[in-house]
């Protein structure tokens, strides 16, 4: 199987119906990795999909094989690329990387002056943001929009973010600033 057996592309209102999916996937691959992640909804994920602020991979069969979306903070400065996930049956071939990388471009169309960050624990992801141009940040270069940090209250981790007074925690920060840093990755066809 290769990235061609894919269609990776903005979800659709027809998507909604793999967002419990996606969901029960992201708590589960969390609780496997042993990190924390802030725990989405259903409805959540579908709004995001409504909203076309998500990234979706299907196998040729149809079959739900990756996903990811955006979110705006601090009144649309800032713009965090969330949830990535790829259903374990597809892992190992390059998908997940696909998929940032085309949240990251729709991030850049959809909110052209803001600065993307992320939080992991992935290395994996870690690298995948480094390739796009990301670099490695304190909390305080991320946006202090009370709404985004109340999502880590669902973290498993959070305990910790507390006691360290939201200046870090297990999770690794990345941010792109695009006044500032330097596109490292091809543009999808799509955008």
């Amino acid at each position: 199987m290769t990235l061609n057996d894919f269609e990776i592309r903005v979800a659709r209102e027809d998507d909604v119906q793999f967002a419990e999916t996606i969901c029960r996937e992201m708590e589960e691959s969390a609780k496997a990795r042993g990190t924390g992640i802030a725990k989405r909804s259903p409805e959540y994920v579908a709004s995001k999909i409504r909203e076309n602020k998500a990234v979706i991979a299907l196998h040729r069969d149809g079959a739900w094989a990756g996903f990811s979306y955006i979110e705006s903070w601090g009144h649309g400065d800032f713009v965090a690329n969330s949830g990535l996930i790829v259903n374990p049956v597809f892992r190992r071939m390059g998908l997940a990387k696909a998929i940032k990388t085309m949240t990251f471009f729709l991030s850049l169309k959809k909110f052209p002056d803001a600065k993307l960050f992320g939080l992991t624990t992935g290395l994996a992801v870690m690298n995948i943001n480094n390739e796009l141009g990301y670099k490695a940040v304190t909390y305080s270069e991320l946006t202090d929009d009370e709404e985004f940090w109340k999502g880590c209250r669902s973290c498993v981790n959070y305990p910790i973010l507390q006691s360290k007074e939201r200046r870090n925690c297990l999770c690794t920060a990345m941010l792109f600033d695009p006044a500032k840093d330097r596109i490292k990755a091809e543009k999808p066809e799509d955008f």
